[in-house]
């Protein structure tokens, strides 16, 4: 939301400058993409966004890896004044890609995301409990973290979203796991008192 966004993109920056590119073995931070036709791709995006006017903090095509240069390497990239019309915003890019899309409202940012057709997982970093309250019952996403990243992957929560983030009636993890890899069966029985003779058909209406 726009009054704090110059402040957290900077502290963003500072975090991602520092990050180290490379070998993972060396004690890397970021480790190579996985195909040389992947980082293509991702690179790729991140030359669209350019080109559609995002503002590159960060640039991450021109990183030095630590150790052997040999590899598909791309550094941590932020993007500022994102807009929803680009593609790093419209498609999951799955590189180091970052892009701050910047409102002037809290209600402009639930509207955003909300106007979204995926609702996999968002989150809020607020101290304001009221504010947070407010968030989880009026977004429109499946996991929501309050002041945590998304609560997620954890085997006791149901990961999983909702809209266009959700294939088929359940979830992956938690209860909807163990009712995806079960079958129920139900069993009605009465065991009436044998002293008293005879067949009763009817079902039964109390206990």
């Amino acid at each position: 939301v726009e009054p704090v966004a110059d402040a957290l993109v900077a502290r963003i920056a500072a975090r991602m400058t520092g990050l180290r590119t490379g070998d993972g073995r060396r004690g890397c931070d970021m480790g190579p993409l996985v195909t040389a036709a992947h980082a293509a791709r991702v690179r790729g995006y991140v030359e669209a966004g350019v080109a559609a006017g995002a503002v590159p903090v960060v640039d991450g095509r021109d990183v030095v890896p630590d150790g052997d240069p040999n590899g598909f390497w791309l550094g941590p990239t932020l993007f500022d004044r994102v807009t929803p019309d680009m593609s790093i915003y419209t498609d999951e890019i799955f590189g180091p890609v970052l892009g701050v899309v910047r409102v002037d409202s809290y209600d402009a940012a639930v509207a955003l995301v909300n106007a979204n057709p995926y609702g996999n997982g968002t989150a809020v970093f607020t101290n304001d409990g009221g504010a947070a309250r407010r968030f989880q019952h009026e977004v429109e996403v499946g996991m929501v973290g309050i002041n945590v990243p998304i609560p997620v992957p954890m085997a006791y929560y149901s990961f999983g979203g909702w809209k266009a983030s959700l294939f088929g009636d359940l979830h992956a993890h938690g209860e909807d796991g163990v009712r995806f890899f079960t079958r129920g069966k139900v069993v009605t029985s009465r065991w009436p008192d044998p002293r008293h003779g005879g067949v009763n058909l009817g079902f039964p209406t109390q206990t």
